[in-house]
């Protein structure tokens, strides 16, 4: 009951910090809508190119915008050396985690749900048919990224070259999710959609992996 009430407390706080500032989104959805565009331009893509190549440019163009998103995640504590007082002040360490990852989750899926009209307007991609199951995909997707970028967050927040480390940390271990969702993705906006259901267990399977070893250590990685 503390975890989670610690975690209301200090999720809220991240909710009002972007919604005064709106940095995070504002900045993510241009950068998406920039990568749309000139794609769009560039190919003139037909409904079959937009088939075999759009899940693939989709997820890229999210993956880049997530390491923008993700990247001020604990920055913004180091001021004030405000990190330290958060830990002063709850009972659990690991909801300073959950809260960060609960709104970076929530921010990626907004930004992509935002981003979605936009993709399948520039790609002639029907997404109506299968919006619950991209939805499905969408929020396991958002998590896998948030997981290990807000654990990588906070380790490059307190390196030297912080906006190199993170894309060097996060990429890598993002390979296997971001594989499984294009697949799922491919899947759903084929002219036949069907949902892949073995790229959605390798999807859930990267989550609950990754959720656990985050629970498990996340603790150590708060300290200075």
């Amino acid at each position: 009951m503390a975890l989670l009430a610690n975690t209301t407390i200090l999720l809220a706080k991240e909710l009002r910090t972007e919604y005064r500032s709106r940095e995070l989104m504002t900045t993510t959805v241009v950068f998406i809508l920039l990568i749309f565009m000139l794609f769009s331009i560039t190919f003139h893509p037909t409904t079959t190119e937009s088939q075999q190549f759009g899940p693939g440019l989709l997820w890229v163009a999210f993956l880049f915008a997530a390491s923008l998103m993700l990247q001020p995640c604990f920055l913004r504590e180091q001021t004030n050396d405000t990190l330290s007082a958060l830990r002063l002040s709850i009972s659990d360490p690991f909801a300073i985690f959950f809260a960060k990852l609960a709104a970076n989750t929530l921010f990626l899926l907004l930004t992509e749900l935002f981003m979605l009209p936009f993709f399948a307007g520039f790609f002639n991609v029907r997404v109506l048919e299968v919006l619950p199951q991209l939805f499905l995909v969408f929020f396991l997707g958002s998590l896998g990224i948030a997981i290990p970028g807000t654990a990588f967050s906070a380790i490059s927040a307190q390196a030297r070259m912080r906006e190199l480390m993170l894309p060097l940390l996060l990429l890598p271990v993002l390979t296997p999710i971001l594989i499984a969702t294009t697949d799922v993705t491919a899947g759903l906006l084929g002219p036949q959609p069907s949902l892949n259901l073995a790229g959605l267990g390798i999807m859930m399977a990267f989550d609950v992996v990754f959720l656990t070893a985050l629970w498990l250590f996340g603790e150590y990685l708060l300290e200075e």
